[in-house]
Order: structure tokens, then C-alpha cells, then sequence
């Protein structure tokens, strides 16, 4: 008799979990294309196909909303860069790596349209700034930890002083491309001068690891 009654309490939790996703892939939607601020709770739950009910069910306001839509994508993105990254053996094929990288973070100019609102938003907000700057650090923290692996087996120019330098440079290479990127649409411009600017940061702006070359 018990398992019957915790029964109906599982797939009523299923269901939640499915309209907590559908909601935050619609707001996905509805954020990128009218940005934040500017976007209700009538056109999330529209977009979703779900009643006010719903979204309160799941969510306290729009903002817990948005914070949770950035922290799965950005946490996805984290997660994807690890994964491209932890391809090669002991030592890193940099060119290969850079094009996963890039193909990772290059290709979905809604997610920069959010994360560049969440980004105005954290620069007035001292709390939601540290969410911004924890993913920022767990992104640069896994092209650090791939980095340090490859010590010994890959050298990084000496000028960045270490994986974590390497890293911080990583980033900012990205942030500084993805600006030109939200401005002028050319995706494929922004890959290719990306691949350049980590080749260059992460070797001696040839397109093989130093292992590899003689001398």
C-alpha cells in the first residue's frame, strides 16, 4: 500500500523536472532574442506552452529564472571545455585542442547574448557577480588543469608564466573575439581568428608543440 501511494509523488516529480527544462529552454529562446530585462512572465510561459501556475511552481521570479538558465549553460559550456581538452595523451596537441575548443565555444551566439546580459547585470550587482566570476574561474580552471598535465610533455611560453597564466590568457583571447563576434555575426571569421590567438598564446605561434620541433 505504501509503494502505491509514493507512486503518483514519482511521476509528479518527473513531471516537474520536465517543466523546470521546458521552461528554461523557452526563456533560453525568449532572453536571447529580446534581452534581459525586457522579457515577462507571460512570454516565458508562453513560449513554453505552460500557465503562470507552472512557472511559479518551479521558479520564485524571473530573476531565479535567469540565474538558473545561466548557471546550466554556463555550467554545460565549463563541462564541454574539459571534455574537448581531455582528448589528448600526456602530451597536448595544441592545434587539434584549439579546434575543439573553439568548435565548443564559438558556436551559439544566443548563449552570448545571454551571458553578455548576465554580464552588465553582475557589473551593478556584487552578488551576481560572484556567480559570474566562480564560472569564469571553474572555465579557466579546466584549461589550467589540462595545461599543468601537459607540462613536460608540452611547453608553454615562458612569458605566461605558468597554467593558470595560460589560462587567464585563454579567456580573455575568447572574450575579446566573441565581443567582435556579437558585433559583426561572422562565426566562422571569430573560429579561425580565435584558433590564431591560442596557437599563438599556447605555442611559438607555429602549428606544432614544442615537443614535436627540434632544437
Amino acid at each position: 500500500m505504501a509503494q502505491a501511494a509514493q507512486q503518483p509523488a514519482g511521476r509528479v516529480t518527473k513531471r516537474r523536472v520536465r517543466t523546470r527544462a521546458n521552461l528554461l529552454s523557452a526563456a533560453f529562446s525568449v532572453f536571447a532574442a529580446k534581452g534581459y530585462g525586457r522579457v515577462s512572465i507571460e512570454e516565458v510561459c508562453e513560449a513554453a506552452g505552460y500557465s503562470r501556475g507552472a512557472f511559479y511552481s518551479n521558479f520564485d521570479s524571473l530573476d531565479e529564472l535567469f540565474f538558473a538558465l545561466y548557471r546550466e549553460r554556463a555550467d554545460l559550456i565549463a563541462d564541454q571545455v574539459a571534455g574537448a581538452l581531455a582528448l589528448d595523451g600526456p602530451d597536448l596537441d595544441v592545434p587539434a585542442a584549439v579546434d575543439r575548443v573553439t568548435e565548443v565555444l564559438l558556436l551559439d551566439l544566443d548563449w552570448l547574448l545571454v551571458k553578455t546580459d548576465f554580464l552588465v547585470h553582475a557589473a551593478r550587482d556584487p552578488v551576481v557577480a560572484r556567480t559570474l566570476l566562480e564560472h569564469r574561474a571553474r572555465l579557466r580552471q579546466a584549461v589550467a588543469d589540462r595545461l599543468s598535465r601537459a607540462r613536460g610533455h608540452t611547453e608553454l611560453p615562458a612569458v605566461l608564466g605558468d597554467a593558470d597564466g595560460a589560462a587567464h590568457a585563454v579567456v580573455a583571447a575568447y572574450d575579446g573575439v566573441t565581443t567582435q563576434l556579437l558585433l559583426d555575426k561572422d562565426v566562422e571569421g571569430a573560429r579561425a581568428w580565435l584558433k590564431q590567438l591560442l596557437t599563438a598564446l599556447l605555442t611559438d605561434g607555429s602549428d606544432k608543440p614544442a615537443a614535436q620541433r627540434g632544437g
